[in-house]
């Protein structure tokens, strides 16, 4: 069966998902990291009302949890990543601080961006993960990091993670042709959830298969079932192999679904751009209970070991909570300082400029060689 949103909304039950080629411990980690995630995604989604002490608003990722949970699993620390708005489930998989993460929602000098750039902004420089609410941005700076692992001839990859919407864009589609070009060490993934906003992808565009325009430009590409968190982590390994082995960019289009509304807490059902029908065969398809039947069908779990994962998750997000509530608001204001950088070395030296400051291509090409 070809993948479509449409042809998975009318397949019935999920019951594909296989353990085959994981390692007990690898399962029993994406299981815990998934439900970890879900977890962190509730607690914040509980006490954002009635309290009103976040500091931004946020996109929820809560039934997407699979892909996120795949990457913690495989990405290395050096490796880039780089996430659109709903940028929790990557900063997540990247492996950043949480409780740096709970601090910036709140808005605590002790965020990860020191309390002012909030859930669509939030970056990670020591763990290399960035994301921002640009439509398609996290897929441009991605292109432009993995051309310095190219141009390095580094091991590392760049990956960027984005939803369906950002295919749109036109500055995508002029990535992918850039990528395939110069075969960049680039992983793009799509959890293609279907709405942008309220927006159905099937009415924005003739075909919700995304992975079969990108191959014309020469990027390998696969589609997957976005809640089975198993193909993701054995899909997505095998692109992030070839990738370090020089095989050029690839896509994997990860079919999902978000439970929640596009942003905040509140339900947008008002707007009616969903059915019940449709909401409840991805519930019913969560990605934690599909994984969780086949460890216990295994016997790789069992009540008083769930209980003891929920005990320690439980008490990390508690401990979270309290570094977030109890930190010292910011109080720098110096403007000029937090949006420029005046040391500039290594550009200056790579880039060169002439004597009018403007920038010499003969100097550069002299330092980088053609480029």
């Amino acid at each position: 069966m070809e993948l479509s949103h449409r042809t998975i909304s009318q397949s019935g039950p999920y019951r594909e998902l296989s353990l085959a080629g994981l390692e007990p411990a690898t399962a029993l980690t994406l299981f815990r990291q998934m439900l970890r995630l879900r977890r962190t995604e509730e607690g914040l989604l509980n006490e954002y009302h009635p309290a009103d002490e976040m500091r931004c608003p946020i996109h929820f990722c809560i039934g997407q949890e699979a892909i996120p949970a795949a990457l913690s699993a495989l990405v290395r620390p050096d490796d880039y990543m780089f996430s659109h708005h709903r940028s929790h489930g990557y900063y997540f998989a990247k492996g950043a601080p949480l409780r740096e993460l709970f601090a910036e929602i709140y808005g605590r000098a002790t965020g990860a961006n020191a309390g002012k750039a909030g859930s669509q902004d939030i970056s990670h420089s020591a763990s290399q993960f960035y994301s921002g609410a640009i439509l398609a941005g996290a897929v441009t700076i991605a292109v432009g990091a993995a051309f310095g692992c190219k141009f390095r001839k580094s091991s590392q990859i760049a990956i960027s993670g984005f939803g369906e919407g950002a295919t749109d864009e036109g500055a995508f589609w002029e990535a992918i042709n850039y990528t395939g070009k110069q075969k960049l060490p680039i992983l793009f993934v799509i959890e293609n959830n279907r709405y942008a906003t309220f927006s159905d992808q099937l009415k924005r565009q003739a075909t919700d298969n995304i992975s079969e325009r990108v191959r014309a430009f020469g990027v390998r590409s696969t589609q997957i079932f976005g809640n089975d968190s198993a193909l993701a982590y054995r899909t997505l390994g095998a692109e992030m192999a070839r990738l370090r082995a020089g095989d050029g960019p690839a896509l994997v289009e990860a079919y999902t679904y978000r439970w929640n509304s596009h942003v905040g807490p509140e339900d947008d059902g008002a707007n009616k751009y969903r059915t019940a029908a449709e909401m409840n065969y991805w519930k019913e398809n969560c990605p934690i209970v599909l994984f969780e039947a086949r460890l216990r069908e295994a016997r790789l779990l069992d009540d008083a070991a769930k209980a003891k994962m929920e005990a320690e998750i439980a008490a990390e997000i508690a401990a979270n909570f309290k570094f977030a509530k109890e930190s010292p608001f910011p109080t720098d204001t110096d403007w000029r300082r937090m949006n420029y950088e005046d040391a500039s070395p290594m550009a200056d030296k790579l880039l060169g400029t002439s004597a009018t400051g403007a920038f010499d291509h003969d100097q550069a090409e002299a330092k980088l060689g053609p480029y």
